[in-house]
This record gives C-alpha cells, structure tokens and sequence, in this order.
C-alpha cells in the first residue's frame, strides 16, 4: 500500500512538475511576445506607484493583456522596485519585457510634452505639444517663428523640462541652405556646421533628437535616409524611365515635388517632364529658374520677370536642354517614386487650373485653351 502511495505521489509530481515547467514556459513566452496594442499610448508613472498598480493600469489601457505576468516578470529580473517616475510612450506590439525596461530604464522620458521644430519652405516654426490625458493625443499649446515672433513662456519652461521631446519635421520641398539655417535656431542641438550639403540630399521626415545631438549628426541621419531612398526608387524604377542615372532620378523628383503640392498629381507632373525628356523639349519650369536666381537661399517673394525666364542660368531650363546641373529642392519619397515611376500619358503641357492643380494636355492648342482659362480666373481674382 505505501509503495503505491509513493509510487502514485511520485507521478502526482512529475505531473505537477511538468505542468509548471509548462506554465512557466507559457508565461515567459507571453512576456516576451508582442504585445496587444495597435496605437501608442503614453504610461505615466507617478512618484511612488508600485508595480503592482502599473501593472493594473497598462492591463486596463490594453497595452498587456495579463497584468499579473507582467508583474512576475519584473519580480524574476529584479526590476519590481526600479520604477523612474515619468511618461513614457509605449509603442504598437510592445511586449511586456520592452516596458518593463521602459519604465525602469530612467533617463528622458519618452512622451507627455514634445517640442516639434517644423522647417518649412516659407518659414519655420516651434511648435509645443502636449499630451491630453482625456484622448490620449497630443494638442498644440504653443506655435510661433523663431526667427520673428516672442518666445512663449510655455516653451521657454517645457524646454527646460528633462522629459521633453524634441523632433525635427523637414517638409518635403525644402533646400539645403534652408534646413541649415532652420537648424541653426534649434538651441537643444549642438555645433556648428560648416557646409551646407548638396541639394536634394537631405531627406524630408520627422526625425527624433535629444537634448545636445550634433547638427552635422542629424545631418548626416537625414543624407543617410535619402540615400536609401534613392537607391529603393532607382532600383524599383519603370523600364522605359525618362532618366539614365540615379542622380537624374534625384534632380527629375526635386523638379516634380516644386511643380505641384497634390499628391494625386506627382504621377502626371512626372509624366509631362519624361516625355518632353524622351522628346528633347526643353522643360521650361518655372523653379528651376528660381533656383538660379535665389540658389535657394530663401524664396523669391515675388512673379518672375520676362527678363529672368530668358537669362542664361545653369538651372534656367526655358534656355536649356534637359535637366538642370542639380536638384533644386530636397524631395520627398512620393516624388522620388514618381520620377521613377511616372504616369503613362501622352502630356506635355500643364498650367495652374485655379484650384489648386492643374490643366494637362497633349497638344499645344489644347494647352493655349488651357492658359486662356487660367489667365481669365487671374483677371477676375485681381479685379476682385
């Protein structure tokens, strides 16, 4: 009889070992897995909350699905009590082992009040955002020039908060020379910068930098990114593509990206300009003569003269054949796409339609019906 008692406890055992090894394994595999999320949410820690009550609070925000694991999991790597109080943006998929070192990394916290530096192509602004706990987005309390307008108190003090973040926003369009000098009044990056990079080479995108990043680094992430991309459009390009390198490819978007500003049109604009390519036609856009008159240095400001369209430039292409010696704007990924990948049409003509895009057309007839439409809509905005 106690042999078999021992015999069936013996069993119980293995059985009861087995099924927490299970357990264990399931656990850890859950703690380490992606999470539920499907949005960024911001945690806030507050001075004193336990694991315990962080834990109960990401459960019922949906950023873990058992707060009890998450728990565990942080007593087992010693970090249940290296909680640093702040915000911290927990992103889609996160795993419960990922927020837990979030949470008990220290350091900046990760959101709650971000600072966004947007430059422009006419003009470049500070922009102070905070998060509103009720939507769980963020709201603008602050937005001013800081070239021309007064320092908000608002951003004067969330500066100088140690769990603010800071982004740089490049709005696709942008030169060089304008994204130096715009970088120049961002007081949280440091150095200088000596030279200013080559047109076009600077990616457009909303980059995150921290309280002392060199200025030459961000530069030298945003060439890195555009070089990617580049290279991802020139490799994915149409067979019959009006440009024979990927420095065209580059100069041909920059082109694109300041004709137009609907995305919808990218596609047209860039079929219009290959096919004149293809036919030897001079491009005759009026950016490219801009360009050689301010060398985007800031913006003209004004029409151009009669005089500036037919004055021999580099980049004047109502005088030369082809494409300009460089790009004449950074452009973004969409127009490096359509420079790639045009639309397939038979344009060679475009001009503004008065809403905000334009009239295409194949034939020069068809276009000076085009221009006598747009010419009337101007008459009547001036006489108004």
């Amino acid at each position: 009889m106690w042999r078999s008692l021992a015999s069936n406890m013996l069993t119980f055992l293995i059985v009861a070992l087995f099924l927490l090894a299970g357990i264990i394994l399931w656990g850890q595999r859950l703690y380490q897995s992606e999470g539920p999320l499907a949005e960024a949410v911001c945690v806030r820690v507050e001075r004193g909350t336990t694991m315990s009550r962080l834990s109960r609070e990401l459960e019922a925000q949906g950023a873990v699905s058992n707060g009890a694991i998450l728990r565990i999991g942080a007593d087992y790597t010693d970090k249940a009590g290296q909680l640093k109080a702040g915000s911290y943006l927990v992103a889609p998929g996160a795993s419960m082992e990922e927020i837990v070192d979030a949470v008990t990394r220290g350091g900046a916290s990760t959101c709650g009040t971000e600072i966004v530096y947007r430059i422009g192509v006419t003009r470049m602004t500070a922009e102070v955002r905070e998060l509103d706990p009720a939507s769980n987005t963020f709201a603008s309390r602050a937005r001013f020039d800081p070239a021309t307008e007064e320092t908000p108190d608002i951003y004067t003090r969330m500066a100088a908060e140690s769990d603010t973040r800071f982004r740089i926003a490049l709005a696709e369009g942008v030169t060089s020379w304008q994204v130096v000098e715009g970088l120049k009044a961002v007081e949280v990056l440091a150095g200088e910068v000596e030279d200013v990079p080559a047109e076009g080479t600077l990616a457009p995108e909303s980059y995150e930098v921290s309280r002392g990043t060199p200025r030459t680094d961000l530069l030298a992430d945003m060439q890195a990114l555009q070089l990617l991309r580049v290279k991802a459009a020139w490799e994915g390009r149409a067979d019959d593509v009006a440009v024979a390198s990927p420095e065209e490819l580059l100069i041909l978007a920059s082109i694109i990206e300041k004709e137009t500003g609907l995305p919808e049109e990218r596609g047209q604009v860039a079929s219009v300009f290959s096919n004149r390519l293809r036919r030897g036609m001079r491009l005759q856009t009026d950016p490219t003569v801009i360009y050689g008159i301010t060398e985007g240095r800031g913006v003209l400001g004004r029409g151009l003269r009669q005089s500036e369209l037919r004055k021999a430039t580099a980049w004047n292409t109502y005088v030369i054949l082809g494409l300009p010696p460089t790009p004449i704007a950074n452009p973004g990924e969409a127009s490096l796409e359509a420079a790639a990948n045009p639309d397939s049409t038979a344009y060679i003509f475009f001009v503004a339609d008065g809403t905000g895009g334009h009239a295409f057309a194949e034939t020069l007839e068809e276009h000076n019906r085009n221009v006598a439409k747009w010419r009337q809509i101007e008459d009547e905005r001036n006489n108004n």
